[in-house]
This record gives structure tokens, sequence and C-alpha cells, in this order.
């Protein structure tokens, strides 16, 4: 739904995860293409030529995917999976959210730092409330997502975040409503599947 209240059509095609053979919307996928010499590349942006071979954004299908080589049976050749797929899936979505939260930054639609933050968040100028993974959950906990689904993520760690930001370290971090930040948003959920952190798989906060 839009900040005005009227709710956004989006053309959102589907996709078959060649893991679970279930099809999804695309955004929740991460498409692979075949190079001509048969060497498995992660499209991230999905601007490859070729035909595209899906599989949802989960570590753990991922992962199950090139152990039971899957990719071959798809592309129906002999695909050469590189050595630590799995993580380069990883590191591309992390600097594709990174570029983008830079990108809102940019555009002022994106602040950091405690107090801007919660200035955003009590004026209901904030979207998504972002928060280093690896920062201080005593610190963290007292802001407050703006709710709604998908309102906070900490999955990305305060060096990447200070990134964004030109900075070295960020805790603390705001995006404001556009489509950029829906795009930002996806890219977060997508990593969320795919990157673990302490122990465990990141998560988003959903309500």
């Amino acid at each position: 739904m839009s900040r005005g209240g009227k709710d956004k059509v989006r053309n959102d095609p589907e996709r078959r995860c060649i893991v679970s053979g279930e099809a999804q919307p695309k955004r929740g996928l991460i498409r692979f293409a075949v190079s001509p010499d048969g060497i498995l590349v992660a499209d991230i942006l999905e601007k490859l030529p070729g035909r595209g071979i899906w599989v949802a954004a989960e570590r753990d299908a991922l992962e199950e995917a090139a152990k039971k080589d899957l990719f071959s049976r798809a592309a129906r050749q002999k695909v050469t999976i590189p050595d630590g797929m799995v993580d380069d899936v990883e590191r591309q979505l992390a600097k594709r959210m990174i570029d983008g939260v830079s990108m809102a930054r940019k555009a002022g639609r994106a602040v950091a730092g405690f107090e801007k933050v919660k200035e955003w968040l009590g004026k209901d100028d904030a979207r998504i409330l972002l928060q280093a993974s690896d920062g201080s959950e005593r610190g963290k906990s007292k802001l407050h997502p703006p709710g709604g689904k998908g309102s906070f993520f900490d999955v990305l760690t305060a060096s990447e975040l200070g990134l964004s930001f030109g900075r070295e370290r960020v805790i603390h971090a705001a995006l404001g409503f556009g489509g950029l930040t829906e795009r930002i948003r996806e890219d977060a959920i997508r990593l969320s599947g795919v990157r673990k952190l302490n122990g465990g798989p990141a998560t988003e906060e959903v309500k």
C-alpha cells in the first residue's frame, strides 16, 4: 500500500525454484545463468542473456541445489559450480543492498545516527528501520520499527551500513518512503534468507 493509502499494483511475474519445484514471485528468488564455457554465474541483477535458472533466496536451498547438482539438470548440460558459490551470492546481495541505501542517502531518503533516526520515526517519515547486526542490543532496543511487513532489518554489519553513508560504522539508519526503499526492502529480504548471523539465518521483523 502506498503512503497515500492506495494499493500499489505491481507486475510481479513468477518463476519456478529448481529445488522446491514451486512457482513463486521473482523477488524471492535468485537467478542464475550458465556461461558459454559451462560455468554457473549468479545473476543478481537479472540481466545476463540466456535461459535463467531460479533458486529460492534461502541458504539451505542454494546449498541443496549445488550439492545435488540440480543446476546441471535444469540447464540440461554439465554445469561447473564455482567454489564458494553461496558465499558469493551473499556478497553480491549485500553489495546491492549497500549500494541501494547509498542511493537513497544521496536522494535524501535515508538518514543515519540515533537522533536523526529517532526523529524520522517520531514524525512517521521512516518506512524501514535498519540496524547493524553487530551493534549493541541494548542500544538498538531503544528504537522501534515503524511497523508493517518488512519494516525492520538487521542483516548488514555496522561496517557495511557505514559504507552506505561514507562512514566507518553506522548502527542506526532509516529509509523514507518511495520506490527505491521498496527495492531495498526486497533486497534485504533476499539477503536475510541467504545470510546467517549468530549461527542462524538472519531474519526480518514482520508485524
